[in-house]
């Protein structure tokens, strides 16, 4: 980014898992740990990765074909859970260019925040081991409301707590439930394409305000 470029909006708010942070390789060795412990060959990342963004029951109906209504799906959970939480930040990296596009916001004392549906549990240490709970007073995760997005409740406890106006922020996510609760808050919207989107909702279709291919692009749209 070039130096001394005019900041169109007052804050940033982002989504986790595929647009700050590749987490799906550790969500994907988690999933492949059921396969394993079970003597099945382990499946691709590039199959998993466009799951990642569905959690537990994307990552267990493609390894293991099994729908959320299956008895056995509450116990196979909590075993992919218990495998994420024990190694959640062995592969996990922020994607390339967040970390200039953060030096920025904090170089121009612009108020960034992280709004996710992964719950505390799992946000709390994941964040911390990259740093960012340093940098941002407002983290919320998908059971810190009443109800995770698209609902925008989330964003607008993230913007209260950044004592900053919605309809002047905007928010940048993979899912299309990114871009609902966005705009359900008033802000803003940012689709990040280089996130998990999946080939049945493209980002394209969303209805996002911006829609970007990589990092990069979104300092763009943040300065002039």
């Amino acid at each position: 980014m070039k130096r001394n470029r005019t900041p169109l909006y007052e804050s940033v708010l982002f989504d986790l898992d595929g647009t700050l942070a590749d987490t799906a390789p550790d969500l994907a060795a988690a999933a492949n740990q059921l396969l394993l412990s079970r003597g099945l060959e382990p499946k691709p990342l590039e199959l998993l990765r466009p799951m990642a963004s569905m959690g537990a029951r994307g990552l267990i109906k493609v390894t293991l074909g099994l729908e959320v209504d299956d008895p056995s799906f509450l116990t196979i959970r909590d075993e992919f859970l218990n495998n994420y939480e024990n190694a959640i930040h062995v592969h996990t990296k922020l994607f390339e260019g967040i970390e200039s596009l953060l030096s920025q916001l904090d170089e121009h004392q612009i108020p960034w925040g992280i709004v996710t549906n992964k719950h505390e549990r799992f946000t709390h240490p994941l964040v911390k081991s990259m740093g960012l709970d340093r940098r941002t007073p407002a983290i919320v995760s998908g059971d810190t409301t009443a109800y995770p997005k698209p609902h925008p409740a989330p964003i607008l406890l993230c913007s209260q707590i950044l004592k900053i106006d919605p309809s002047k922020a905007i928010y940048v996510g993979d899912d299309l439930r990114d871009i609902q609760a966005g705009h359900a808050a008033g802000m803003h919207t940012v689709a990040a394409a280089y996130g998990y989107c999946g080939d049945d909702s493209p980002a394209h279709s969303w209805g996002a305000t911006y829609l970007v291919q990589n990092p990069h692009e979104i300092e763009d749209i943040l300065f002039k």
